[in-house]
């Protein structure tokens, strides 16, 4: 597809600097810009790029500008970022929806589904399961008995969902991601560890995207639930009866124990491991590979293994880098004091 600046600034109400008439054929990193690609400069750490690019075209923050003439025709924001943001969703749109439920798949009698479904082929789609409208369903899928999906999802390939869970609007599964599986129940007796009936279910709120290769399991009783707008990287472990609130961003491996709650807003880095029946408050920060065993109040930012606030950690840190000189300093001024 070819587009024009102009084009291109109509959509994001953008001021050109430059040929309107310019084309673009494609998109590029500005690190690696190419003849007749667009591109964006959002911070100033890339504007010298603005001066040395192959790009035709970029979409620039209007604050990085200088009065000055440039090579490539500009595209002036207040944001170039979100306005990037905003086409690649346009470009996204215009690419086109699949409907229809493809040869392959199978699809109970009691099953129902609403308007501009696409279900691919070697889907499975079991009994009184339902799909909202214009959701998409790749092949390879398996929806299990009495499962609820909403509008606008989609489902990619080899995601499985297993009976009763529930997944609302808008929301996004990639690939290999089991939503519903068992939680890790079992019972401590002198013949050995005996399981734990699971009959619960998953709540997916509206507006949820989670990653690829993700496991979400169903509750003991009752549900385990994932709040509207929260964003889940890939190979994330959320254990039974987690609760998690809205608008949370949780980055890949990290791992959820059993009925924890997790209020609103927070960000989990990646690697962070979260034991059982603690409370997280809202926004909060927890870095990366930092290990949670206690509650945390609203806006705090934990750091490390065990997680302690972030400052104490780098204040302690500097200590710990240090220790060994810190021990021998000790010794000598201990030699010392008995001679």
């Amino acid at each position: 597809m070819e587009f024009s600046a102009e084009q291109i600034a109509g959509l994001i109400n953008g001021r050109i600097i430059g040929d309107g008439n310019t084309f673009i054929t494609g998109v590029s990193p500005i690190e690696n810009g190419q003849k007749g690609h667009l591109s964006f400069v959002g911070q100033s750490r890339f504007a010298h790029y603005m001066d040395d690019t192959d790009c035709a075209v970029l979409i620039v923050s209007e604050n990085l500008l200088e009065d000055k003439a440039y090579n490539p025709v500009i595209i002036a924001v207040e944001d170039a970022y979100l306005s990037f943001q905003v086409l690649m969703n346009l470009y996204q749109e215009m690419q086109g929806r699949k409907t229809g439920i493809e040869e392959g798949s199978f699809f109970h009698e009691t099953a129902k589904v609403g308007e501009g479904v696409y279900i691919g082929a070697f889907t499975y789609v079991s009994e009184k399961a339902k799909i909202g409208d214009n959701t998409q369903i790749f092949p390879h899928v398996y929806i299990g008995k009495g499962v609820k999906i909403g509008k606008n999802c989609k489902i990619d390939s080899g995601a499985r969902i297993y009976d009763y869970c529930i997944v609302g609007d808008n929301c996004v599964i990639h690939s290999n991601t089991v939503v519903g599986g068992d939680g890790f129940g079992f019972q401590p007796t002198a013949e050995g560890f005996k399981k734990i009936p699971q009959l619960g279910n998953v709540i997916i709120e509206d507006d949820v995207e989670i990653g690829s290769n993700c496991s979400i399991d169903r509750a003991t009783i009752g549900s385990t639930i994932i709040g509207k707008g929260t964003k889940i990287d890939n190979l994330i472990q959320i254990a039974h009866n987690v609760k998690i609130g809205q608008n949370n961003v949780i980055a890949a491996q990290a791992g959820i124990a059993g009925s924890t709650v997790i209020g609103d807003w927070n960000q989990i880095g990646g690697q962070v491991g979260i034991v059982g029946h603690i409370k997280i408050g809202n926004q909060v920060k927890i870095q990366a590979q930092s290990g949670v065993n206690s509650s945390a109040k609203d806006g705090e930012i934990l750091y490390g293994s065990p997680a302690i606030n972030y400052g104490d950690y780098r204040r302690n840190y500097v200590h710990f880098r240090n220790f060994t000189e810190i021990v021998k300093r000790i010794n000598e001024l201990e030699n010392k004091k008995s001679e």
